[in-house]
């Protein structure tokens, strides 16, 4: 993927100089995103071209690293200070004590569908057949890859069963299904609706939805989130909060925003040729955006569950919830 990058102008300063001194400074933040075309991260594209990182003075360099695992490494090397990426690797540094923690829940349902190549559809029918089957996800490590070891794991089979390959997640991804080189794909809108409105794949488990959620997890399942390291909220606590308030306008938008409009807010290219299919996917995904930003103590203990189930290491692990997301920021931004 490119690098893109959104460059807030002295515009931002003049615009805030009303404000308290505090509140003023244009913040720079670079910011960390595993394959930003994705609806999974549609809040972030949101707060970008609607602005809202301009009004609340953020100079945000936005970092496109194709999957959520390469956006974790990014920012434990000290490469961008904050990521929209999966609540479970909040859970996975915490048992590794590594400080990372979530301020800002952007999707309550993960929006992960598992589907196969319609050729395939007659003998793989359920995750139970996975077995030796080159399940495509955006990058081995990221919560799409998960998705299909824990469904694989819930249908009797080893997380080891079947390979994980990287596709990414953009074009390439639709490709890689379409060339027959994956059986499975285990991925998000609008990439799963481009293949299904194609007739290339048959859809297994769609936890778009309540109802898809609880049936693969069991309880809600908290899915993108903004997080970042313990020190740098500190060092940045007025940094934090303006971050958070951007995310927490974009997912107000996002709560009365008709599909129509996600599709004419986002870039032309995100619809992959077709503007009528993209705005269809946006509905698809619309119930899964977080109304409160701040996940459900179900929900945080059942991610903690699917991580302990598909990660031996961390199943004497102890992880402290409370650790994991910061909600002081979000509360105040949603006011």
């Amino acid at each position: 993927m490119q690098r893109r990058s959104f460059l807030a102008g002295a515009a931002a300063a003049l615009a805030l100089g009303r404000a308290a001194p505090a509140s003023a400074e244009t913040v720079k933040v670079r910011i960390g995103v595993g394959g930003k075309p994705l609806l999974y991260y549609l809040p972030l594209t949101i707060a970008e071209r609607k602005g809202y990182f301009k009004e609340e003075g953020v100079e945000a360099e936005i970092n496109d690293f194709g999957g959520g695992a390469r956006s974790l490494q990014a920012l434990i090397g000290g490469s961008v200070d904050v990521v929209t990426g999966a609540y479970e690797h909040t859970i996975r540094m915490q048992a590794k004590g590594q400080d990372v923690r979530a301020v800002c829940e952007l999707g309550r349902y993960p929006a992960i569908v598992i589907a196969v190549r319609k050729d395939l559809a007659g003998t793989v029918k359920s995750a139970a057949d996975f077995k030796g089957r080159k399940i495509g996800v955006t990058a081995p490590g990221s919560s799409t890859a998960l998705a299909a070891q824990y469904a694989m794991i819930k249908a009797g089979l080893k997380a080891s069963d079947a390979p994980l390959i990287g596709i990414g997640g953009g074009a390439g991804a639709i490709a890689a299904m379409k060339k027959g080189e994956i059986d499975v794909i285990s991925h998000l809108d609008p990439v799963i609706a481009k293949l299904e409105s194609d007739g290339d794949i048959v859809v297994l488990v769609d936890t778009r939805t309540e109802a898809g959620t609880r049936a693969l997890f069991g309880g809600p399942n908290p899915a993108a989130v903004v997080y970042t390291k313990q020190d740098w909220i500190e060092r940045h606590a007025v940094g934090t909060q303006k971050v958070v308030n951007a995310f927490a306008k974009s997912l107000k938008w996002l709560a009365s925003a008709s599909p129509e409009e996600v599709a004419d807010t986002v870039p032309p290219a995100y619809h992959f040729g077709d503007r009528a299919l993209y705005v269809q996917a946006v509905k698809n995904s619309l119930e899964s955006y977080s109304r409160t930003g701040i996940p459900s103590q179900e929900g945080m203990a059942s991610v903690l569950d699917l991580v302990r189930t598909l990660d031996p290491e961390l199943q004497g692990a102890k992880v402290d919830l409370a650790t994991t997301f910061e909600d002081r920021f979000i509360r105040k931004a949603m006011g």
